[in-house]
C-alpha cells in the first residue's frame, strides 16, 4: 500500500537533520521530513485521511484505517507554550481528510517568543527506506504531497 502524506503547513521543505532537536533530527521518533513554515498565522493540516489518535495543542497524530500513523508537530519546546497561541479545531478520536484544519497557530508568534516555528512530520513506525518520493528541499504549499510512504 501506498500512502502519500501531505504538508501541514505552508513554507521551505527541509531535511529532519536540521530541525534543532535531536530526537526528531536523529529520526528516534521515526523518519520524516521537516518544514520551516511561512511566518503568518494559519491552521495546520491533517497531513491523510484518518483519526486524530493523539491531539495536544502543539503536536497531533493522525492514524489511517491501514493503522499508518503520522506525526505532526509544531515547533521544538511548543509544549512548554502550554496550549498558548494555539487553537483545537478537531477533537481526538475525530475523523479527519486530508487536508482538514487540524490546529490554528503563527508561527512568527513561536519564533518571537524564542522557539523555532519548524514542523517536522513524522512517519511513525515507519523504516527510512519505506520513504519513497520525498520532497526535495524548497517550497511547499499545505494540502500538497510532502512525501510517499511505501507500506
Amino acid at each position: 500500500m501506498t500512502l502519500t502524506v501531505l504538508s501541514p503547513v505552508s513554507g521551505e521543505v527541509v531535511p529532519l537533520s536540521e530541525v534543532p532537536d535531536p530526537v526528531f533530527a536523529q529520526a528516534m521518533v521515526g523518519p520524516g521530513i521537516a518544514v520551516q513554515p511561512e511566518r503568518t498565522a494559519g491552521d495546520a493540516v491533517s497531513p491523510v485521511d484518518g483519526t486524530v489518535v493523539t491531539l495536544h495543542p502543539h503536536a497531533f497524530v493522525v492514524a489511517t484505517e491501514s493503522g499508518a500513523a503520522v506525526l505532526v508537530h509544531l515547533g521544538i519546546d511548543t509544549v512548554k507554550l502550554k496550549g498558548e497561541g494555539f487553537t483545537l479545531h478537531v477533537v481526538k478520536g475525530e475523523t479527519v481528510r486530508a487536508g482538514q484544519p487540524v490546529i490554528g497557530w503563527n508561527p512568527a508568534e513561536i519564533e518571537q517568543g524564542g522557539r523555532s516555528p519548524i514542523c517536522p512530520v513524522i512517519a511513525l513506525d515507519a523504516s527510512a527506506e519505506s520513504l519513497v518520493d520525498v520532497h526535495e528541499p524548497g517550497p511547499v504549499k499545505a494540502g500538497e504531497a510532502l512525501l510517499t510512504w511505501q507500506r
